[in-house]
């Protein structure tokens, strides 16, 4: 099997291309989720400028170069064009090369990248409309069931796995339904809960419980910049958080699952 460390001339390449195709991506995963929160198919239609209409040609179109060269504006109606555009190819191109180091050339990759997607793609919509799209979670718990049959989990190990998703999935929605209760409005969203589900199936029991320990801190500091900057909306997206520490988990996570017991260890 080819890696990526075989050698230095072949690490730089392969990093280079992973920027490149992390930036494609970044940018399909973008104009998917604008066009899920707006109710319109992503996968037909061309891409057009959302001021004025015009649809965009190719050199309107090339991840991260296109932005910087038209300096941020519509190359026909001189509209600005929201820095989410450019933020997002560039952190999913770096996300990309990461996901490639840490997993190397493997199936474990790319089962983990397709994961990485749904979780960006997801968190996107999410930010926009406050919804969770059920296509990225069935398209994560169908790619981490394809890939059973080439891991060396055993059945011990799947089981623990899905009993991970019912457990941390099934928690939050009694949780949930609870809170509903005493403070007579919508806690936590249902995309939330099922979104838990498929994290469990991806970091199992330990795992999840830190990536929800990790979502929490996240989520009270994101709530806590929307209050400074004076966000009207009550609102406030979980799936991001959730989204992010999943993704800590998933390239670090057996490091500080190690370390923190280690704290307990003479």
């Amino acid at each position: 099997m080819i890696s990526i460390y075989d050698g230095t001339a072949l690490l730089v390449y392969f990093s280079i291309v992973s920027f490149l195709f992390g930036s494609v991506m970044g940018s399909f995963l973008n104009c998917a989720a604008f066009r899920i929160a707006h109710h319109e198919s992503f996968i037909k239609g061309r891409s057009k400028c959302p001021s004025c209409g015009h649809e965009l040609k190719i050199l309107d179109l090339i991840p991260l170069f296109s932005w910087i060269f038209l300096r941020g504006k519509c190359r026909y109606c001189k509209s600005k064009i929201s820095a989410r555009y450019f933020l997002a190819e560039l952190f999913f191109a770096l996300l990309t090369v990461g996901c490639l180091l840490r997993f190397d050339l493997t199936l474990l990759c790319l089962r983990n990248y397709v994961f990485l997607c749904c979780l960006f793609c997801l968190s996107l919509v999410d930010l926009e409309c406050f919804i969770i799209p059920n296509g990225c979670l069935i398209i994560s718990i169908a790619v981490w069931a394809a890939y059973l049959p080439f891991s060396d989990m055993e059945w011990k190990d799947i089981g623990l796995s899905v009993l991970a998703g019912i457990v941390f999935g099934g928690g939050l929605l009694l949780i949930s339904l609870v809170l509903d209760k005493i403070l007579k409005k919508e806690s936590l969203g249902g995309g939330d809960v099922k979104l838990y589900f498929v994290v469990g199936l991806y970091l199992g029991l330990l795992g999840t419980l830190f990536s929800l320990i990790i979502a929490c801190i996240i989520g009270l500091l994101f709530a806590l910049f929307r209050k400074l900057t004076k966000h009207k909306d009550g609102q406030i997206p979980f799936g991001p958080a959730i989204a992010l520490s999943a993704s800590i988990m998933l390239f670090c996570g057996e490091f500080l699952v190690n370390a923190y017991l280690n704290l307990f260890s003479f």
